[in-house]
């Protein structure tokens, strides 16, 4: 893989499994609210965009539902309280992270999940091998679009009219438009929440089946 300054990750099925606890947080508020559940693998087809449209594909009929507001603000607290019940980064992540930081390298992690959630859970997990982690606000529009990506840089002290390289990776179709928009090459994982097929309809170009395949061999 080719050798970069800066590697900016997503982060549910890219650096860590959430998948579970974004089920049982759906699942949570829908019956709060007495709406039919979801199974996981219904789940994953939602993950992507920000938990607001999260919750929108969860519930029937969406924002306009009655309910929705109520459904969402529950799993919001629901999420806060067990967002780290059973989430845990994927095998060989760690390895990763820490040779990355031991080249020099700067990472960062830009998620649509809500801003105080990615912040967290870049923290419990990672402590200092990220150096930026930066989730969904007011004012800084969700990925697909590229503020996030320029909010990590911007944090980071960089911009891309530097000299520096840097890579985006994700595991998802929203990643590869991303990176796109922000004039980025792209690494699409094959571990996280969609197929390499779908990948593929989707423009993705450059595929790893493990962590440690992302590191540079030039």
């Amino acid at each position: 893989m080719k050798d970069y300054d800066i590697y900016v990750f997503d982060l549910d099925g890219t650096l860590l499994d959430t998948l579970d606890d974004l089920t049982n947080s759906v699942n949570a508020a829908l019956q709060h609210v007495g709406l039919p559940t979801h199974t996981r693998d219904a789940v994953r087809g939602f993950v992507g965009n920000g938990v607001r449209l999260l919750m929108e594909r969860a519930i029937p009929g969406g924002s306009e539902h009655p309910l929705f507001d109520t459904a969402f603000d529950f799993f919001r607290q629901h999420y806060m309280i067990h967002g780290k019940d059973n989430t845990r980064p994927y095998p060989g992540v760690m390895s990763l992270l820490s040779e990355l930081k031991l080249r020099g390298k700067k990472i960062a992690v830009v998620s649509n999940k809500f801003y105080d959630a990615t912040r967290s859970l870049c923290s419990e997990y990672f402590g200092e091998l990220v150096d930026v982690a930066v989730g969904e606000r007011e004012g800084i529009r969700k990925k697909p679009a590229p503020d996030l990506v320029n909010e990590a840089f911007r944090q980071l002290g960089v911009s891309q009219d530097d000299s520096l390289s840097a890579v985006y990776i994700g595991d998802s179709d929203v990643d590869i438009d991303t990176a796109k928009n922000s004039h980025l090459p792209c690494i699409s994982v094959l571990w996280g929440f969609r197929s390499r097929e779908f990948l593929l309809d989707h423009g993705a170009t450059t595929f790893v089946s493990e962590p440690m395949e992302i590191l540079p061999t030039e």
